[in-house]
């Protein structure tokens, strides 16, 4: 059963856990679980998903309840406009303090749109809140640094998060595409969890209908403690 953080006559929000896909996609034909079929079976009536999350991450993910607020949100999601979104992510190295990563992103290919070549604007705001030290030989180094750090999209780019962190050489630990292979490998090893580690906190909106303020939350799971006993 898929934990229900939020409910009303529109729109309905779930904690994902992590390795979830949110829909059925060619990029993994062998899955066959997926949310959006999960939460229409668990409350059976049709949902809309009105923005991703990816397969490895885990958080707050918010569907509607019908097509014309989903459509509504869609738009609202991809702009940024009147929406926070917060994330927590281990990355390798130790960031600044904080920091605006101001970085164009090209539209990746998406089944769903024409325009694969289009670059948009992209803004992503991050701040420092841990930092780590594994007894961890890594690249010639006799340990590895990583650090927790808080996110918030000002867009909603698709793998904004992720690929702004590679731009800024801090990847995201366990992130295959974006990340390093041999130290993603090490790190979970040493944990003893292989995962990506990014976790969508918080989504702080307005009802699309009644205009009030709504505010989603979902902690982190117990593996993240791993990090400090680590």
């Amino acid at each position: 059963m898929l934990h229900i953080l939020h409910r009303d006559e529109h729109l309905i929000a779930i904690d994902k856990p992590p390795g979830l896909l949110v829909h059925r996609t060619g990029l993994d034909a062998g899955e066959t679980r997926f949310a959006v079929q999960l939460l229409r079976d668990q409350i059976g009536r049709t949902v809309w998903p009105v923005h991703r999350l990816d397969k490895g991450t885990s958080g707050v993910l918010l569907f509607a309840l019908d097509a014309a607020t989903a459509s509504q949100l869609g738009r609202a999601f991809e702009s940024g406009e009147g929406m926070r979104k917060t994330y927590h992510a281990v990355v390798r190295g130790w960031p600044a303090d904080e920091g605006l990563i101001d970085h164009p992103l090209r539209r990746l290919p998406d089944d769903m749109r024409t325009e694969r070549e289009e670059v948009q604007e992209a803004q992503t705001r991050f701040a420092t809140l841990e930092r780590y030290e594994l007894p961890l030989p890594y690249g010639g180094f006799p340990a590895t640094r990583c650090a927790l750090v808080e996110l918030q999209p000002l867009t909603g780019r698709r793998h904004q998060l992720r690929r702004h962190m590679k731009h800024i050489a801090h990847p995201i630990i366990g992130d295959a595409t974006h990340g390093k292979g041999p130290l993603n490998r090490a790190v979970a090893e040493w944990l003893g969890m292989q995962r990506l580690w990014l976790h969508a906190s918080s989504l702080a909106l307005r009802h699309p209908v009644s205009g009030d303020a709504l505010a989603l939350e979902a902690l982190r799971d117990p593996d993240w403690s791993r990090w400090c006993q680590a």
